[in-house]
């Protein structure tokens, strides 16, 4: 099987200037990335790709492959099906698949990786995989829409008064790794189609950097991450 890694690192961000080559830990962003992508032996290549020349330049500094994506594929509102498309008809060769690993999502491994190509490997009919964390006190039945008024309307009322131990598990999407089959993903323009299988990862896994804040609580969550503590 052979698997192409797409890891999209564009220049521009609004919630976090420059988000994506800020130092995490003594490394930029993406360097975590690159560095479960490198560990994986199980893709056959990737690339770091952006429009943003200091962000190619520092990712061939951790000697990553790079790719010069558009201008117009590197907007606010660019969705990353487009990038994805872009990097398979540039590169035109043959893929059986294509994992997207979002540096905003730092904690992976290059197992976390192997274990998703794997579900791939063992399950012809497979289309979709998608990382996801199972919640704990954060749970639909703990949520409310509002009204003009502020009045509370809850989201899963049969199950507003339970206890967290009697509530059925919920995931949610963590960011870190999406792979789609290429023919798939070609046919339909979808990183997630309608049937899709899980690959749990624990909740502690779970870390988002999209805020100034997201990057103070993941300067503690790397450290441990890294010192085997999540």
């Amino acid at each position: 099987m052979r698997v192409l890694g797409i890891i999209p690192a564009r220049g521009g961000s609004k919630g976090v200037p420059r988000k994506n080559i800020k130092m995490l830990d003594g490394l930029p962003l993406l360097a975590y990335s690159i560095q479960a992508a490198k560990e994986s032996k199980l893709i056959t290549h990737f690339v770091v790709a952006s429009e943003d020349d200091e962000i190619l330049t520092i990712a061939k500094s951790f000697i990553s492959p790079v790719f010069k994506r558009i201008e117009s594929n590197s907007l606010d509102d660019s969705p990353v099906t487009d990038v994805v498309k872009e990097v398979i008809n540039d590169i035109n060769d043959n893929y059986d698949l294509v994992l997207l690993l979002q540096p905003t999502a730092p904690i992976r491994t290059g197992h976390d990786i192997d274990n998703v190509i794997s579900l791939f490997k063992n399950d012809d009919s497979l289309n979709n995989v998608v990382s996801v964390v199972e919640l704990q006190d954060i749970h639909p039945a703990r949520m409310y829409t509002l009204n003009n008024s502020n009045q509370m309307f809850s989201l899963e009322k049969e199950n507003e008064t339970k206890r967290r131990q009697d509530l059925a598990k919920v995931y949610l999407r963590n960011g870190s790794i999406y792979a789609v089959k290429t023919s798939f993903f070609l046919k339909t323009g979808l990183l997630m189609g309608a049937s899709k299988k899980a690959y749990i990862m624990p909740e502690s896994h779970w870390l988002n950097i999209d805020t100034e804040r997201d990057f103070l609580l993941a300067e503690g969550m790397i450290k441990m991450w890294k010192n085997g503590k999540l």
